[in-house]
């Protein structure tokens, strides 16, 4: 099973690229140009991994981040910054981003990011399945 990422960034010659990285590297890629447009495919997709930008006109990386964070909680968000925006990703961080990446980035270490991000995702899922599964046990007392 592929992992299934969302590249948001409002520069769309570097989310082209970046997308065309991934997928070569066998992952499932969609992108999005702005936070509201993110929010909506978020809404009607499954993802995995969000690679987020911080500075994008209109919704910035940050408010998007509050909002999938209310939406899909075990999403993994890995915020993208510049050199002067660094602080910014680690208050994104704070914000419960997975972790942060300054621009450029090299292609492999955010690959790196992007599975230790989703591992992280699938170990969540698998101890809120475990938990589930231990409060029907009780519940039905067996």
């Amino acid at each position: 099973m592929k992992i299934k990422v969302l590249l948001v960034d409002d520069e769309k010659d570097f989310v082209e690229t970046l997308a065309q990285r991934l997928e070569v590297r066998d992952f499932e890629v969609r992108s999005s140009l702005s936070g509201d447009d993110a929010l909506v495919l978020i809404q009607e997709h499954a993802f995995d991994v969000i690679v987020l930008d911080v500075l994008m006109p209109g919704k910035d990386g940050i408010e998007t981040l509050r909002l999938i964070k209310n939406m899909r909680p075990l999403i993994q968000v890995i915020m993208l910054t510049g050199n002067t925006t660094v602080e910014t990703g680690i208050n994104g961080m704070k914000l419960g981003a997975y972790d942060y990446l300054v621009k450029p980035t090299e292609t492999e270490d955010l690959v790196e990011k992007i599975n230790k991000a989703y591992n992280l995702k699938t170990e969540h899922e698998e101890r809120i399945r475990k938990a589930e599964i231990e409060n029907i046990i009780k519940r039905r007392g067996w």
